[in-house]
């Protein structure tokens, strides 16, 4: 169908000072082994005979703490584990804002464990997983405390490391593109893929390389639950689910999406030319409008990856991350610029840097945080991880983590190299929200 150009009320959403809602999903929260790394531990101190603090103050003061110490504390006696209940069960008066956190696998753990390095503590803890390991699956993307990654079957879960819920998304074959293939036991063997062109066979394993290029996970206010949506190869179009959905929606025609953010029912999808396309997700149909035109100096592709996010202030900020080749042809983060969308002009202003403002970029969905609100982060820093498609071709490089601080230039790592390169380590910000699926069933 062909794109509609308007601008719709919901254009003002841009200058909101808060980008996405998050979910009031009222559950208990399960007992989990949050394991910390003995080896990067401080030494305990147990306090005997401590006088207790009335219910309400330690509630106060748990609604204050990060989500590891949350947890931790929680365990200390009856008295906390009160609080932490009863805070857990009123999960909208826990408003500590969670700092960032890199997740990744490490050879000197299980297959099933993943590793959670705190940047506000610089501390690892690791957190066992349920099945399938995830050291055998691909991270698709991250986004409010939910990953989402793909099994050897080429199937989408979501996963919430800190809970250790696990939602199964709608079947691949359920992508109005992928067709199953059955051997003679009735069993899937094998997946076509269709495209405008051509039909490719590949084995379970091996599609979701060439399928999945980026997914993103939003609050849905219409159900207290969540919307995935997923970029997929090789046009870049998306198709999204609902959790509870039994099958994937295919949007109106668009391609060569590189981010999408989502607000107030409405998706709006950035393409590397600067086009923003709008769709509304909460009607039975969906429609794509067209919101802005290609920017005038939009990123290109030899210029970078390109990134979208919101600033705090409202701002619509592009990102452009350059790399270079190294001696052992490797490509290694040099260089990040920052402009702001003029959309009146349609133009992209470059930004001398981010003054008191902190960006995450790479597999995950991108965030520019205040470093007032984030005070163990650098400020006008830009922390990364490896974006590079095709990454399991590659299983075995060096992966292009680090911090790039805007005013200088200088590049620093963020702790040693700790993690394995596959699979690929992703942003997470910690979320104890659980989801109740006993309302689809």
């Amino acid at each position: 169908m062909e794109a509609e150009t308007v601008v719709p009320n919901s254009y003002r959403k841009f200058r909101k000072d808060t980008l996405l809602m998050e979910t009031e999903t009222v559950v208990q929260i399960s007992d989990r082994k949050f394991r910390e790394d003995p080896s990067l531990m401080e030494t305990k101190t147990v306090v005997q005979n401590s006088p207790e603090l009335p219910l309400d103050v330690l509630m106060d003061i748990f609604a204050q703490l990060e989500i590891p110490d949350f947890i931790r504390a929680g365990s200390v006696c009856s008295a906390w584990r009160s609080a932490y209940t009863i805070l857990h069960s009123q999960i909208e008066q826990y408003k500590r804002r969670q700092t960032p956190c890199l997740l990744y696998t490490s050879e000197s753990v299980a297959d099933n464990v993943a590793c959670l390095y705190s940047l506000a503590e610089k501390r690892v803890y690791n957190i066992t997983l349920p099945d399938p390991p995830i050291r055998s699956r691909y991270l698709i993307g991250s986004s409010h405390g939910w990953l989402v990654t793909a099994d050897d079957k080429s199937e989408l879960h979501l996963l919430n490391p800190i809970t250790g819920q696990q939602i199964a998304l709608p079947p691949v074959i359920t992508i109005e593109h992928v067709k199953p293939i059955l051997d003679d036991a009735g069993a899937i063997s094998k997946y076509e893929l269709w495209d405008d062109l051509d039909v490719e066979i590949h084995d379970l394993d091996k599609l979701r390389d060439c399928l999945y290029f980026r997914a993103f996970v939003f609050p849905d206010s219409s159900t207290g639950s969540y919307i995935v949506v997923v970029t997929l190869f090789p046009y870049r179009r998306l198709l999204f689910a609902r959790v509870g959905d039994c099958k994937w929606t295919l949007l109106p025609p668009g391609e060569d999406y590189q981010q999408c953010i989502h607000m107030d029912g409405l998706l709006y999808a950035f393409t590397r030319t600067g086009q923003i396309d709008a769709f509304d997700l909460t009607g039975p149909t969906f429609t794509r409008n067209v919101i802005a035109d290609e920017m005038e100096n939009h990123i290109r592709g030899m210029d970078g990856w390109m990134y979208a996010v919101q600033a705090p202030c409202g701002d619509l900020l592009q990102v452009c991350r350059g790399a270079e080749v190294t001696e052992d042809i490797m490509l290694e983060t040099d260089k990040i610029m920052v402009y702001k969308a003029d959309m009146s002009a349609k133009k992209l202003v470059k930004m001398n840097g981010l003054r008191d403002h902190v960006l995450f970029i790479g597999r995950s969905q991108s965030q520019c945080l205040s470093a007032e609100e984030y005070p163990q982060l650098k400020t006008n820093c830009v922390y990364f991880t490896d974006d590079e498609t095709f990454v399991s071709r590659y299983n075995n490089n060096r992966r292009d983590i680090g911090i790039l601080n805007l005013e200088n230039g200088g590049r620093e790592e963020i702790a040693s190299e700790l993690w394995c390169n596959w699979p690929n380590p992703i942003w997470i910000t910690p979320n104890i929200t659980r989801m109740n699926m006993g309302v689809y069933k």
